[in-house]
């Protein structure tokens, strides 16, 4: 048995992980997951991590940390902080230690793929949200309409300091690391992480086919890939 720690990525909550966890623990494994404190403005990387830890406390040091999207700049973070296994980064964008992540995508331009204006908007209280529609056809753009337009409808607002301040990340965990990506992913660009993935995390990525969000429109291949039983391509 694994015990798998999966940690949601921007705007979502831990009601993401429903359909892979069910598939996770149907196999034996024990999943633990969390909410972070995106909507709160004063919230970065450490407190994201510290969310985490307290959330995955009864966890063993064999934890996998799985980190999806925004998440990415997270589990790192964490692995310095107690035993982690592993780290699986999903469709995921990777911290660099000692730089704000604001300025690495600023010299990585590809990272995120271009998307049209509208979509999202800054709320009364200063977080970033998503139009439900333009969320659907973003980050669900492969799932049953039906599954897009419920999770689209659940999505939170999100505040930006975990990108702009510097990461507490001062070196990359010695911990070994795999990374998932999705073919046409619309947020993060399939590309940049072909290219990057390698060069930061020192591994090449799994691909899987799909978008942006596996846990909907893929999780049974996402099951697989996580859980090593078998390498997608």
């Amino acid at each position: 048995m694994t015990t798998f720690g999966l940690v949601h990525g921007a705007y979502h909550g831990s009601w993401c992980w429903q359909q892979l966890t069910s598939l996770l623990e149907g196999r034996g494994h024990r999943v633990l997951t969390v909410d972070l404190p995106s909507e709160d403005p004063d919230a970065g990387a450490s407190e994201y991590a510290e969310a985490v830890i307290e959330a995955f406390s009864g966890a063993p040091e064999d934890l996998v940390l799985v980190g999806h999207s925004l998440a990415g700049l997270t589990i790192p973070v964490v692995a310095t902080c107690r035993p982690v296994s592993r780290m699986v980064f999903v469709c995921a964008m990777l911290p660099r230690p000692g730089r704000a992540q604001d300025d690495v995508m600023r010299d990585e331009t590809d990272m995120t793929v271009p998307t049209a204006s509208g979509g999202s908007y800054e709320a009364a209280d200063g977080s970033t949200r998503w139009h439900p529609d333009a969320a659907a056809a973003l980050f669900f753009a492969d799932c049953p309409p039906a599954l897009a337009t419920s999770a689209a409808a659940q999505l939170r607002g999100q505040f930006w300091k975990i990108t702009r301040e510097v990461t507490p990340l001062r070196t990359w965990p010695d911990v070994p690391c795999s990374a998932i990506i999705g073919s046409h992913d619309l947020v993060i660009s399939p590309a940049w992480s072909r290219r990057m993935t390698p060069s930061v995390l020192g591994v090449s990525p799994v691909e899987l086919d799909c978008g942006h969000s596996p846990f909907f429109s893929a999780p049974e291949l996402l099951a697989d890939a996580i859980a090593g039983t078998r390498c997608p391509h």
